[in-house]
């Protein structure tokens, strides 16, 4: 059981008592840098041919690591499907490139077609991801359409960019519901409630924190700038000025893995799937310092820590979050599990093909 989240009960806002299963990871980094150099040898002597078992043998680990009320997830996809989307996508980028070199407006026309298909793609790797995930031998889907998928990929963002990215926030919402209320688990929808006005908020509250780290960075070079100065050391005040841009780039780098933990909590405490409800106590500082002492033992393992970063960063992550059970978890798997054999009949055919976005 996770430290962060222990299994009891608590009350729901109206009241009611719910049983808190927190996730678990068991995963070590041990263990995975063996999966890791492993893949990593193999997927360079076959020119990355490899690469697609290699997912499935790194994607198998993750999930069958992954423990929720007892039990764990599997992972059911074939390293052929995969293949076969990366060659898809090698195709398309040998295509572009070749079409680069010639007028622009064929370059152009052909990037307007990469664009236009990217929807599609997305649409059916998010297929192919869930109905090869399963939980206690019954597995997800996803029953958003393509005409869905092109609305939330491909028409919101452009609605975006032509207002400046001002509605940014309101497309990333509308791309969140329709990735979260279009799956299921057997023949149970998830259900996302977030608004619009709390990915406004998410977005400010990021602004914000970012503002205020440059902030801090300026007065402090500033601070520097005139101490060196009024001792003659303008050679030292210029090193200065280098070491207070390295350090901005690393607050900007630092700034996507705060967001991504602050976007965690907003999505995942707006999920539901039938009675129970999802709930993630990311704390994006946490997030910041983790990410930032794996960089720096990255740097001094010449790249060796990266699979423990892995598994340190996502272990954190995993185990912040917890599934609020109302009434019993076992009734709804098993009501689950009876509805699922029709939902799932037949899509194994379609879903053959996995660019593994």
């Amino acid at each position: 059981m996770s430290a962060i989240l222990p299994a009891t009960d608590t009350p729901f806002p109206d009241g009611q008592l719910v049983m808190v299963e927190p996730v678990s990871f068991t995963g070590t980094g041990a263990e995975y840098f063996r999966i890791w150099i492993t893949n990593t040898f193999l997927s360079i002597i076959t020119l990355g041919i490899y690469s697609a078992w290699a997912k499935v043998r790194r994607t198998r680990y993750f999930y069958g690591n992954t423990r929720l009320a007892g039990a764990s997830f599997d992972y059911h996809g074939e390293p052929k499907a995969i293949l076969k989307g990366r060659a898809v996508a090698l195709l398309l980028l040998v295509a572009y490139q070749l079409f680069s070199e010639m007028p622009g407006l064929l370059a152009g026309a052909l990037a307007l077609l990469l664009i236009a298909a990217l929807p599609w793609l997305i649409w059916r790797s998010l297929q192919f991801k869930l109905y090869n995930t399963s939980y206690r031998s019954i597995r997800f889907g996803f029953g958003g359409s393509v005409s869905g998928a092109y609305v939330a990929y491909l028409l919101w963002p452009a609605i975006a960019s032509l207002t400046a990215f001002l509605l940014a926030p309101m497309a990333h919402q509308r791309i969140k519901r329709f990735q979260h209320s279009e799956s299921r688990y057997g023949a149970s929808r998830f259900c996302f409630d977030a608004r619009v006005g709390r990915f406004y908020m998410l977005y400010l509250k990021a602004f914000l924190v970012f503002m205020a780290g440059v902030i801090v960075l300026g007065l402090l070079l500033f601070g520097l700038q005139v101490a060196l100065g009024k001792r003659g050391m303008a050679l030292e005040a210029y090193g200065g000025t280098l070491v207070f841009m390295a350090v901005l780039y690393a607050w900007v780098m630092l700034m996507y893995p705060v967001f991504n933990a602050m976007l965690q909590n907003l999505v995942w405490n707006h999920t539901a799937i039938g009675p129970h409800r999802f709930e993630s106590r990311v704390a994006p500082g946490r997030v910041a310092f983790i990410t930032l002492t794996n960089l720096l033992a990255i740097v001094c393992t010449l790249g060796l820590y990266m699979p423990f970063a892995k598994m340190r960063l996502m272990k954190y992550q995993l185990e912040s979050v917890a599934l609020l059970v109302d009434g019993s978890l076992d009734d709804f798997v098993a009501d689950a599990q009876a509805r699922a054999g029709a939902t799932g009949e037949g899509v194994a055919d379609l879903l053959d093909f996995d660019l593994s976005l």
